[in-house]
């Protein structure tokens, strides 16, 4: 480029190297930042929202593949954000976001919704998903729902409009650790009351696709599974409507 430069006529050219690492906001622009000519983004109409307020966002994925300069800023970034996640309330937390999955790979946002002990969140597909953690593959009674952490979600997706791609249903300002919230804790939320379950909840193909491979490894890992950074399966142990914004409180065991 110098001598480019001084053949354009330009004099005094002298070359300086600036070290200027990638700062991106979350691990999901790390790997959204990394163009995959194969599998360009898909083309879908923007959510649309019922008259209940639910917010329909269909979800299209692509295969995605990081740079190892990429893979380093997302590794870095999701470590960073650790401290942030430790720091969540340990009683006395928020409901941020309600998600329901009405069909594969669909998203409604919700104000408000029906915690239910025989179906979940009502309107969502759980029941009907069926498991391949039962003998027979019906629902899964350990996984009647799923809470994640609001902090680990920003982590991982960056803005909250994408929170809901983790396929999570309750997001929550919340410590829900393995230490302070074991298997058989017990939390009120809104009017209902929720249980905390033994099998943990683990990245799979899907949440690797939509955040990227070190979110996986990351959501995995040791501390990941005991901070339940990927959620935390639940049940429904009490009826009852939740809303966003509702405070989240420990029960005595």
């Amino acid at each position: 480029m110098e001598d480019v430069l001084r053949g354009a006529g330009f004099d005094d050219v002298t070359t300086l190297i600036v070290h200027a690492p990638l700062r991106l906001s979350s691990a999901a622009e790390c790997v959204r930042f990394e163009p995959d000519s194969k599998h360009p983004p898909s083309s879908s109409s923007a959510p649309g929202t019922d008259k209940r307020g639910a917010d329909h966002r269909p979800y299209t994925s692509r295969a995605v593949q990081n740079t190892g300069v990429l893979q380093h800023a997302e590794l870095t970034l999701l470590e960073e954000s650790l401290d942030h996640i430790r720091a969540a309330p340990a009683d006395g937390g928020t409901v941020e976001l309600i998600v329901r999955r009405p069909g594969v790979d669909e998203r409604e946002v919700l104000t408000e919704a029906r915690l239910d002990t025989h179906d979940g969140l009502e309107g969502d597909t759980w029941r009907v998903r069926g498991s391949t953690r039962t003998p027979d593959g019906g629902p899964n009674p350990d996984a009647q729902l799923t809470l994640m952490n609001s902090r680990a979600a920003a982590a991982m997706a960056g803005n909250r409009d994408r929170w809901a791609d983790a396929g999570d249903q309750l997001y929550v300002d919340l410590d829900i650790s393995r230490a302070n919230l074991p298997p058989g804790s017990r939390v009120q939320i809104g009017s209902a009351v929720i249980e905390f379950s033994e099998p943990p909840h683990t990245g799979c193909a899907k949440f690797s696709a939509r955040f990227g491979v070190n979110a996986l490894k990351f959501v995995n890992s040791p501390i990941g599974r005991d901070l339940r950074l990927r959620g935390a399966n639940c049940r429904v142990v009490v009826s009852g409507t939740v809303r966003a914004g509702d405070a989240i409180r420990k029960l005595p065991q």
